[in-house]
């Protein structure tokens, strides 16, 4: 419960304000970031198009040139970070298969670049299998742990992240900084993964490097906004679009201040418009429905989830949305089964206590209410400190008589009502 405590220090406005008003909580001056909203030029794309066609002639003139392939995959993966196009981290991944197998899978450099490929499908046990054998070549082995730091962090192994950070413990290390801020997130030392990731910053602040700066700053961004410091998140969005004009996420960030604190939906939409002009990822699509609810449009709420259900059609996400799939599935009855296929299956591939609440949710939503508490006490309650499985955990326990114990976990959500959203606001009150 430790990450909720410490959010309720944070935030109290959200028992204050209706559901369905804008409030006084401004925050946010659309003259801060409406230079960032439909930009006709995207710098950093068109260099990344670019590299990708010179290094495409290269290989061309000389298709014996395997190393051209890992450069064609850097150019892959910067075009989908930018634009969300999954075709072109499908094409990364075939070009490093290329590059591998023509080293029969000897090159470090190149099974890291793979296994980076797979944790951005989410295909978190085949990256693991590939940087093992990364960490046999030992070649600049301090990279490969780094790397199964966040690969066993997303699989839950949290004993072997413990003993790799302990092999690579260095307060001077970026590298080093940024993993143990996430592992204390994780753990719900929320205070701690903060002061980590500022401590980062300031190494990105001095190694001029603008790819860390902006990426420390919008995940600093995402941990202030979990400890309620809305004003300090949304000043570290700007900066990092000061660094990239072009950064979606960023301005998606901002637009979830508009919408959960300041309770404006009308401008978190104009800004999402924007953002889906320029990234095509599907999970947009989903913050847009759930605005739409919000304001009670459910036409549109509708076109923006078949809308995402279209995308995710696309066989080359994978496994990349099941999540937002079983939560989606688990609110309708007829595709209950397909919900619950989905939760399992991510708990074979990922047993963490985020998978097992989404067993846990198809289940209670399936009508498999002791099932479902079975699965939350096992495996999710006091094993994560995530609201949204805490939420599914407080309706498990009322439905199955535990009313007690989920009154606790309602109090404690209703500090982090900025964090799940105004929606939520409502559901609670359920509870």
């Amino acid at each position: 419960m430790k990450y909720i405590q410490l959010i309720l220090l944070f935030v109290t406005f959200s028992l204050a304000i209706s559901c369905n008003n804008k409030t006084d909580n401004k925050i946010t001056n659309p003259k801060d970031y409406n230079a960032y909203l439909n930009i006709d030029k995207n710098v950093s794309l068109n260099n990344s198009l670019s590299e990708y066609s010179f290094w495409e002639n290269k290989l061309i003139e000389t298709p014996n040139q395997y190393p051209y392939n890992a450069k064609l995959a850097t150019a892959n993966s910067t075009i989908f970070q930018l634009t969300g196009n999954i075709k072109a981290l499908k094409e990364a991944e075939q070009n490093l298969i290329t590059a591998n197998e023509k080293v029969n899978y000897t090159n470090a450099g190149y099974l890291r670049s793979l296994a980076r490929n797979y944790i951005s499908q989410h295909r978190f046990k085949e990256a693991l299998s590939l940087l093992k054998k990364a960490e046999e070549n030992g070649e600049k082995l301090q990279l490969t742990q780094f790397m199964l730091i966040d690969v066993n962090l997303e699989l839950g192994n949290l004993q072997a992240v413990e003993n790799y950070l302990t092999e690579v413990k260095n307060f001077k290390s970026f590298d080093y900084l940024i993993r143990l801020s996430k592992y204390n997130d994780h753990l719900g030392n929320l205070d701690k993964a903060i002061q980590y990731l500022e401590a980062s910053l300031e190494i990105a602040k001095s190694s001029k490097n603008e790819s860390l700066l902006q990426w420390n700053y919008t995940n600093l961004a995402d941990y202030y906004g979990h400890a309620g410091r809305i004003q300090d998140s949304y000043n570290a969005y700007l900066k990092s679009l000061e660094l990239n004009p072009n950064d979606s996420y960023a301005k998606k960030g901002i637009a979830w201040i508009v919408y959960s604190y300041e309770r404006n939906p009308e401008e978190a939409l104009r800004i999402l418009d924007a953002v889906t002009k320029e990234n095509a990822a599907p999970d947009y699509h989903l913050l847009k429905a759930e605005i739409a609810e919000f304001t009670g449009n459910t036409e549109a709420k509708n076109k923006q989830i078949d809308l995402y259900l279209a995308k995710v059609k696309d066989t080359n996400y994978g496994v990349m949305y099941h999540k937002y799939d079983v939560l989606l599935y688990a609110e309708e009855a007829s595709k209950f089964q397909k919900a619950l296929e989905i939760a399992q299956q991510e708990v074979n591939e990922r047993p963490t206590a985020q998978s097992y609440d989404l067993l846990a949710w198809s289940l209670y939503k399936s009508g498999e209410k002791e099932k479902a508490l079975k699965i939350s006490e096992n495996h999710v309650i006091n094993k994560t400190f995530e609201p949204e499985a805490m939420l599914h955990t407080a309706y498990i326990l009322k439905a199955n008589g535990r009313v007690e114990e989920a009154s606790e976990i309602k109090k404690e959500l209703l500090g982090a009502v900025y964090e799940l959203g105004p929606l939520v606001e409502k559901k609670l009150k359920s509870i």
